[in-house]
């Protein structure tokens, strides 16, 4: 069946080819580290072979850090290598995790992993959330690498498409040593999906112990770095995706006309957007200012702030009084709510949030979030909370609480992964 899956990979890629070489020509994506994805890297040098830890894009990179950093104080002497898939990951991982040494994780043809692999030589591989690649799996295993995955999530609506094949993917769980689950949902789903059942943890979920629940955050300044005058309000936007920023726009200058102390923060999940949604705030009639540039550019009322920086939306959350999180207007399923709360700020989303449904349960069972299920319901939700102050504030510290009362998955994972070691 290995033979089957990688030329099925080869024909996915060759038919993917023009759209990604399409990406490159026009936006500049894919460009950077071409040879690493197909396994080129530089051998690794030292002694002591390193713990490879992979996540995909930015979220995961957010929620490793802690655990990284946890395993870097328990084991200094073991060096960290870090592979992110996209450009923005790698970005926001060189930031968080400096000391460590970066590659692109590479494609999985078996020919590009084992290359990778031997020239990298890791004593460990921790893969975020669902990242299971068969061809990696398996050369790990015939090398007699360890790998655990850590956050590990099957999402009721991925859970089909797997059971699908597992009489062959079951054989692919077998070559992983550890599965650190989110979830006991998530623990019975790997397991029904042919994961030996005493390989099976449940940790918990790394992003509820991401490094700016515990950072005291200075609001005044992070205020003033985004141009806002005392007594303005703020609307974030967090993590936007084709077809929401529009609806964003329009319920903004509608709430805007009677509160002009409104202004609104869009923050693409996309960077390679920007210049899209630019022109979106343009044919709304509305100012707008790079985030880069705001300190320098004071807003004007009713004015938008673009977001052009990276790994920083986190933080910026915190100047926010009413926060929309983006992925779930559209059938995207959804983005992480837990950066909001943690800075107990109220939580607006759509109706798709399969990616998240735990921790969108969980946040409406505790009147922590409200769920909108389109453009209309999205500006009535916005007005409401930005003129019923105690229940905005009220909602925010339900978040905030959920947050605090769900940590500890680091540690846990940390614990597991350490005795390994």
């Amino acid at each position: 069946m290995s033979w089957l899956y990688s030329v099925a990979l080869g024909v996915f890629f060759i038919g993917l080819a023009p759209a990604v070489l399409a990406q490159m020509l026009l936006r500049g994506k894919y460009r950077r580290g071409i040879p690493e994805r197909f396994g080129a890297v530089a051998p690794w040098e030292g002694a002591q072979t390193p713990i490879w830890l992979h996540a995909v894009s930015v979220g995961e990179v957010m929620a490793a850090v802690p655990l990284a950093r946890a395993l870097r104080a328990r084991r200094p002497e073991i060096p960290l290598l870090v592979s992110t898939t996209t450009e923005t990951g790698r970005a926001v991982a060189e930031q968080r995790l400096p000391a460590s040494r970066f590659v692109f994780f590479p494609l999985d043809f078996g020919w590009a992993v084992r290359r990778a692999l031997g020239r990298l030589r890791p004593r460990l591989v921790l893969l975020t959330e669902t990242e299971l690649w068969p061809n990696f799996l398996s050369t790990c295993a015939v090398r007699g690498i360890p790998v655990v995955v850590i956050n590990g999530r099957l999402s009721p609506r991925s859970f089909p498409r797997y059971r699908l094949v597992r009489w062959w993917f079951g054989r692919v769980l077998r070559n992983v040593r550890l599965f650190c689950m989110q979830s006991s949902q998530d623990a019975e789903r790997i397991v029904a999906l042919g994961a030996p059942a005493d390989r099976v943890r449940v940790t918990g979920n790394l992003k509820y112990d991401f490094p700016s629940f515990d950072e005291a955050v200075d609001v005044a300044a992070l205020r003033r770095s985004l141009g806002l005058p005392a007594g303005r309000r703020l609307v974030v936007a967090g993590s936007t995706h084709r077809g929401e920023e529009d609806a964003m726009l329009e319920a903004f200058r509608l709430a805007a006309n009677s509160r002009p102390d409104l202004c609104l923060l869009v923050a693409p999940r996309h960077p390679e957007r920007l210049e899209e949604v630019e022109r979106l705030v343009a044919r709304a009639g509305l100012p707008c200012v790079r985030r880069s540039r705001a300190e320098a550019q004071p807003l004007e009322k009713g004015g938008v702030i673009l977001l052009d920086t990276l790994g920083e939306l986190a933080r910026l959350y915190a100047a926010a009084s009413v926060v929309f999180i983006g992925g779930s207007l559209i059938s995207h399923g959804g983005q992480n709510i837990l950066e909001p709360a943690a800075h107990g700020r109220p939580v607006i989303h759509g109706p798709h949030m399969a990616n998240f449904a735990e921790m969108r349960d969980r946040f409406r069972d505790a009147g922590a979030a409200i769920q909108v299920e389109d453009a209309a319901g999205l500006l009535r939700a916005l007005e409401a909370l930005l003129d019923d102050s105690p229940e905005a504030e009220r909602m925010g510290k339900a978040g905030r609480g959920i947050v605090a009362a769900h940590r500890g998955a680091t540690e846990r994972t940390a614990d597991l992964v350490d005795a390994l070691l």
